[in-house]
């Protein structure tokens, strides 16, 4: 099958202190799962005493809570490969969290212009089953704001 690559963005979302915050989903449809290639975060502090975000990538089953229940909804964008529908649907900002969610990968990242822009390595990329897929979640001590980015094949 020939490759095709999507990403989806969140825009800005803000993190109130201390609480628990799904930034950005994609879920797969029921023909293709979802391959997570790259994950770009970004934040907007400013203040140098700012304490680390939380940060975890996860798995989601999405049996509650799917991309567009009360998240807003986001586009995925084809960015290279061969047009195909796929039934992908991706969100960002959950005001309820989705479930049922398994911590895949967690680090801290400084808020005071704190940035990761990681590339999973050949033959290393989480992949979903269909009607799943992955969502970033941060807890910050602080009231900061951020952006991220998920760029996905399908699989």
């Amino acid at each position: 099958m020939a490759k095709s690559g999507y990403v989806v963005t969140s825009g800005s979302v803000s993190l109130v202190a201390s609480t628990l915050k799904y930034v950005l989903g994609v879920q797969a449809g029921t023909e293709y799962g979802v391959d997570l290639k790259k994950l770009r975060i970004g934040f907007n502090g400013v203040d140098a005493t700012d304490a680390p975000t939380l940060v975890e990538l996860c798995a989601v089953t999405f049996a509650t809570n799917a991309p567009g229940t009360n998240s807003s909804p986001v586009t995925p964008r084809q960015v290279y490969g061969r047009h195909a529908a796929t039934g992908f649907l991706a969100a960002s900002n959950w005001t309820s969290v989705p479930t049922v969610v398994t911590v895949l990968e967690e680090f801290l990242l400084s808020p005071n212009g704190g940035l990761v822009m990681y590339d999973w390595p050949l033959g290393d990329t989480p992949d979903s089953p269909l009607g799943e897929g992955f969502a970033v979640r941060c807890t910050s001590a602080d009231a900061v704001a951020l952006r991220a980015a998920m760029w996905f094949e399908r699989c």
